[in-house]
């Protein structure tokens, strides 16, 4: 078995295959019929033991850096942060790098704006399966 990070994203990737409204502009059946989704389909993993984690992230953050002795600057931009970008995530457990293609194609399909799926793009990513070893 191989980990893998379905990355879900706010409108991000190659190309917006379907134009739809921000989250924050739904309504809440909307917003509640895709939260619905994203549980079933984690349900769905957990009982094929395919399941790791997934969580949703709230819109607020920063960056922040180390900048001396209790000064850790905070920064909202002016550049893009992950909180514009990265909507939250899926961590799977699967067999071959196809299934987790096959259901980052199938949690991409989540209903959206009047229950049409938004044909979202998700990123799949592939954990580091063995940490380098540090020699002294």
């Amino acid at each position: 078995m191989a980990k893998y990070l379905l990355l879900k994203h706010y409108r991000g990737g190659p190309a917006p295959t379907v134009d739809w409204a921000p989250m924050d502009q739904w309504t809440p059946e909307e917003v509640d019929a895709h939260v619905q989704f994203m549980r079933d389909f984690a349900a769905r993993l957990e009982e094929t033991g395919e399941f790791v984690d997934a969580q949703a992230l709230a819109p607020g953050g920063a960056f922040v850096r180390y900048d001396g002795e209790g000064r850790p600057p905070v920064t909202d931009g002016p550049f893009v942060e992950t909180k514009d970008l990265i909507a939250g995530w899926y961590v799977i457990d699967v067999e071959s790098w196809d299934r987790a293609v096959q259901l980052a194609g199938e949690l991409s399909a989540a209903p959206g704006p009047g229950g049409k799926p938004i044909y979202e793009w998700l990123e799949v990513r592939p954990f580091l399966a063995d940490s380098p070893t540090v020699t002294e």
